[in-house]
């Protein structure tokens, strides 16, 4: 058994023409190896004219590709079959007028917005820098540009002088305006939609009760990227997570899953840091015992994965998006990032995040304390106990099954909130909601303070 199909590893049967599209994918990514007169499973089983094939094969290839490859001739238990060598190449390989690249154990078409970034990146420039031909300073989003004056002069990174200044010459000076259009840079951290341009230029958020298809509800993050950070944050920290409440003394502490500046910097990191060419969004997957964050994107070769949360070189993926976030005060220091996550997740005792690397992404796994998970453990053995209705307990005939459900939860935590009451009877938000109007109208409870830091309060 030759092992598994992967990003540089591919099988076939028999040697079909229509297979120079996998060599030109090969070719485009990382180089790699294509067996002919193999199964699935990576067992040999043999070619028919293979000894034909390897005369034909290889001038086939440089033919239509235009490259040359190592093709050999191999046997196993009497059986022949053939080993395609394929070298990453630093030009563009076409096949049939398009061009192809290998991702995983799958070939795709490259277009648009990732060939301009993988022909700028043969010249040696980065696809942040290209100019977006349509793309002017009526474009621009006055309250983005505003919030980033401010907050650089507040985190003393740029003076009143520096951004007292004409929106072009401040534009120009950031390095996303050329006197004439904007960038990619540009239109992603100050335009008004972003998306006009980069599809993907937005974060999505969602909450999943069990696994990835229990989804409970979700939200999207829109709009400048220089925006984006503050939006997410309060989402995540004031809709998303649960606060768990313990005691030091007569100290009321609230534990979260994750702690807020340590997330905050992961979130930077992937807001600065995406292959916005890509086709993916950044996604954030939410549980109540951990918490996901995809990017697609590209981890620096020159970082080993085992320095990941010490103290290394900063090389940013888009270094024009990251310039500006440092002037805006988001990133202290070039290449400290993981490690005052480190330092973060050390102070309040939480695990560091585990952090897997694939070829074009990158997923962190954010895990909670031991804390948290007993305090997890005591408020879900309590929603277990209060689930119990009891019989004894009458109520109106106005009311339906749900709201007298949500009643009992209610009676027993007086400080339950919206997400608890989902969690505990596995309601959507609209029914929730819906259903707390109701009960509010009908004269069953009241609301105490403000939407956001509110409470319900049981009346009868």
């Amino acid at each position: 058994m030759l092992g598994i199909e992967n990003q540089d590893l591919e099988f076939k049967l028999i040697w079909k023409d229509e297979y120079l599209k996998e060599i030109c994918g090969l070719a485009n990514a990382i180089g790699g190896t294509l067996y002919v007169g193999v199964d699935d499973d990576g067992n040999v089983v043999g070619v028919k004219n293979a000894k034909k094939l390897i005369d034909d094969i290889p001038s086939k290839i440089t033919s239509t590709l235009g490259i040359i490859v190592d093709v050999s001739l191999l046997e196993y238990n009497g059986l022949e079959y053939m080993r395609i060598d394929v070298v990453k190449h630093s030009r563009l390989v076409y096949y049939k007028g398009k061009i192809y690249k290998r991702s995983g154990a799958t070939n795709h078409e490259i277009t648009g917005l990732e060939l301009e970034t993988i022909m700028f990146n043969l010249y040696g420039k980065n696809w942040e820098s290209y100019i977006v031909l349509n793309a002017t300073l009526d474009d621009i989003d006055m309250e983005a540009i505003k919030y980033f004056k401010e907050r650089a002069v507040r985190k003393g990174k740029l003076s009143q002088e520096d951004v007292n200044i004409n929106l072009e010459t401040l534009l120009i000076n950031l390095g996303v305006y050329d006197g004439n259009k904007l960038n990619y840079a540009g239109v992603l951290l100050f335009s008004k939609n972003p998306e006009r341009w980069v599809h993907n230029a937005y974060v999505k958020i969602g909450f999943f009760a069990e696994d990835d298809s229990d989804l409970v509800y979700h939200d999207e993050v829109h709009g400048p990227l220089i925006l984006q950070v503050d939006k997410v944050m309060e989402l995540v920290y004031i809709k998303y997570l649960k606060a768990l409440i313990r005691y030091e003394g007569i100290q009321r502490i609230e534990e979260y899953i994750f702690p807020y500046d340590a997330f905050r910097e992961l979130l930077l990191n992937s807001i600065v840091h995406k292959a916005y060419e890509s086709f993916n969004t950044i996604q954030i997957s939410i549980y109540e015992d951990k918490i996901y964050i995809g990017n697609q994107g590209k981890f620096p070769k020159e970082i080993e994965r085992k320095d990941l949360f010490k103290k290394h070189v900063s090389i940013p993926y888009n270094p024009i998006i990251a310039e500006v976030f440092y002037k805006s005060g988001f990133i202290e220091s070039w290449g400290r990032g993981f490690e005052y996550i480190k330092k973060e997740c050390k102070r309040v005792g939480t695990p560091l995040p585990n952090v897997k690397i694939y070829e074009e992404c990158l997923l962190i796994r954010c895990n909670p304390s031991k804390k948290y998970l007993e305090l997890l453990d005591e408020f879900n053995n309590k929603v277990v106990t209060r689930r119990k209705v009891n019989d004894d307990v009458s109520y109106g005939e106005d009311l339906n099954d749900t709201q007298k459900k949500i009643l009992e939860v209610m009676k027993n935590r007086k400080d339950v909130n919206r997400l608890d009451i989902m969690i505990v009877l596995n309601l959507s938000r609209a029914a929730v909601t819906k259903n707390l109007k109701q009960l509010k109208d009908k004269g069953y409870i009241e609301r105490i303070g403000s939407d956001k830091t509110g409470f319900y309060r049981v009346l009868k």
